[in-house]
C-alpha cells in the first residue's frame, strides 16, 4: 500500500467514526493528505499504523459543570478535556470558554495542538479543553463560581507532569487565577506548573501575555524577509481585538507597519491613521466593551457592522486573529483580488480549506496557524521551565527565546516543504515538520 492509498483509507475510517464533527474532520483532512510523500518515503510509518493512532485521542474527558448564578439559579454547562497525544511530553493546550465549544471543536483544536507543539521544539504533547460557558456579561463572582465548579472535576486529570492547560478564547488572567487557586485548594499543595498564563506574582512568565501576538509577527516578518519583502510601511488588516490581536498590532506597529483595522463579533473599525492601541486596550481589557466604542475616542475612524466584511479592506498583509473559519473562499478571493501579499493566521484555523487553496493558488505567502501562532504555547512551555527551576527570566530573555523559536519554526517548515516536493507551501511544510518529530517518538515508544 502506498502513501496515498493509506491516507485515503485512514481518512475514510476517521469520517465514519467521527460523523458530523466538521471542524475535526477538516483539521484531520488538511494534515493527512499533505503527508503522502512522507509516508511513501517512510513505509515503516504505514506498517506501524501511525495515522490510525495519531488521529485517535488518547483520552476524551466530558463532564457536567453545575454552578449557581447571582440570582441563585442553578446553571449547567458542559466541560471537555481532550488529551490527544503525549509522545513528546505532557499534554499542553488551552481551555476555551465560549458557547460554540463542543466535542468536535475541542478535538480539532487538540489535533492541531499536537503538531503546533511539536514545531516549537519543546517537550510538550497535544491537548485542548474548555466549556460552552460564556463569561461575557457574567459578574466576577459568577465567573469564579463557574471556574471553581469546572476545576472541581478537571483537577483529577491534570498536573505539572501530566497535562498543563492554559488560556484560550474566554479564558484570560482572571479565569486562570480562579482555576489555579481552586486546583491548589483541592490538592492541598502548591503546584505552580499545573497551569500557564498565570499572574506574575504567582508563577507566571514575563512575556507570556504578549507571546502569541509577538510570535505571530516575528513569524510573519521572517516569512516576508525570506522572500525579499519588508514588513515596514506595509498596510496590515488584523481581525479580532483580544489578546492575540492587541499584541500583534503592537509589534507590527513597532516594526514600522500600519495596522488599520480590528474587530469583534459585532463589527469592525477602520482607522486609516493606524489603530490607537491604547484606546482598544481600554475598551476591551478594562471596560470589556464593544469595539464600536472606539469611535467615541477616535471620531475620524469608521465602524462597519458585521465582522466578515473586514476582509474587503484593501491591504498588503492580512492577519486573522478572531476565530476559526472567519475567512471563507469568497473572502480569500477578495483579498487576492485586492493584492494581498501575505496572510498569517493568529487564530486557530481561521481560513477554511477552500480559502487556503485560493491563497496558495494565488501565490500568496501563507503562514498556517499551527506554525504562525505557536508563540503562545512556546512561551507557556518556557513558563513551565521556569516553574520547574523556581526561577524567572527577564522579559528580554523570554522575548529573545520566543523570536528564535518562531524563526526556527518558519525555516523548519520551509525546509520540510522543499524536501518533500511542496516548494514554498508552508502549510504542508508545517504539517510534515510537526508530524515527523511526533512520529519518530511514537515509533520509539512501541505500540502504546
Amino acid at each position: 500500500m502506498n502513501g496515498k492509498e493509506y491516507v485515503e483509507n485512514v481518512f475514510e475510517n476517521v469520517e465514519k467514526r467521527n460523523a458530523g464533527e466538521k471542524e475535526f474532520l477538516d483539521a484531520v483532512k488538511e494534515v493527512l493528505f499533505s503527508l503522502v510523500p512522507v509516508l511513501d518515503k517512510n513505509p515503516q510509518f504505514i506498517k506501524a499504523g501511525l495515522l490510525e493512532r495519531i488521529t485517535e485521542p488518547e483520552r476524551v474527558i466530558y463532564f457536567r459543570v453545575p454552578w449557581v448564578d447571582d440570582e441563585g439559579k442553578v446553571q449547567v454547562n458542559r466541560g471537555f478535556r481532550v488529551q490527544y497525544n503525549s509522545a513528546l511530553g505532557p499534554y499542553k493546550g488551552g481551555l476555551r470558554f465560549h458557547p460554540t465549544v463542543n466535542q468536535s471543536i475541542v478535538k480539532f483544536l487538540g489535533f492541531e495542538q499536537i503538531f503546533k507543539n511539536s514545531l516549537t521544539g519543546l517537550p510538550i504533547g497535544g491537548g485542548k479543553g474548555g466549556s460552552d460557558f460564556d463569561p461575557k456579561g457574567k459578574s466576577d463572582n459568577e465567573v469564579m463560581r463557574f471556574c471553581q465548579a469546572f476545576m472541581s472535576e478537571l483537577y483529577k486529570y491534570i498536573g505539572p507532569s501530566e497535562d498543563v492547560p492554559a488560556g484560550d478564547i474566554g479564558v484570560g488572567a482572571r479565569e486562570i487565577g480562579y482555576m489555579y487557586g481552586y486546583y491548589n485548594k483541592l490538592k492541598s499543595s502548591s503546584e505552580q506548573g499545573v497551569l500557564t498564563g498565570k499572574g506574575l506574582n504567582y508563577g507566571g512568565s514575563l512575556g507570556r501575555t504578549e507571546a502569541t501576538g509577538y510570535g505571530l509577527i516575528y513569524f510573519t516578518e521572517e516569512m516576508l524577509k525570506d522572500n525579499g519583502i519588508s514588513l515596514k510601511d506595509k498596510t496590515v488588516v488584523i481581525s479580532g481585538s483580544g489578546n492575540v490581536a492587541i499584541y500583534a498590532i503592537k509589534k507590527a506597529t513597532e516594526l514600522g507597519a500600519k495596522v488599520i483595522t480590528c474587530s469583534d463579533s459585532n463589527g469592525y473599525i477602520i482607522d486609516e491613521n493606524g489603530i490607537d492601541l491604547e484606546v482598544v486596550k481600554e475598551i476591551k481589557e478594562v471596560r470589556r466593551g464593544r469595539i464600536k466604542e472606539y469611535l467615541d475616542k477616535v471620531p475620524g475612524a469608521k465602524y462597519v457592522e458585521g465582522y466578515r466584511g473586514i476582509w474587503n479592506v484593501k491591504c498588503d498583509v492580512a492577519i486573522p486573529c478572531a476565530t476559526q473559519g472567519e475567512i471563507n473562499e469568497s473572502s480569500a478571493q477578495t483579498l487576492v483580488k485586492n493584492g494581498v501579499i501575505a496572510v498569517a493566521e493568529g487564530a486557530n484555523m481561521p481560513s477554511t480549506l477552500d480559502a487556503i487553496n485560493v491563497f496558495l493558488n494565488g501565490k500568496v505567502l501563507f503562514g498556517p496557524a499551527k506554525a504562525a501562532n505557536a508563540g503562545g504555547v512556546a512561551c507557556s512551555a518556557l513558563e513551565m521551565s521556569q516553574n520547574s527551576m523556581r526561577y524567572s527570566w527577564t522579559f528580554d530573555e523570554v522575548d529573545s527565546k520566543l523570536k528564535d523559536i518562531m524563526t526556527n519554526i518558519y525555516y523548519n517548515s520551509k525546509n520540510a516543504a522543499v524536501e518533500y516536493g511542496y516548494g514554498n507551501n508552508i502549510v504542508a511544510g508545517a504539517n510534515i515538520a510537526g508530524f515527523i518529530k511526533v512520529a519518530t517518538a511514537m515509533m520509539a515508544h512501541g505500540i502504546v
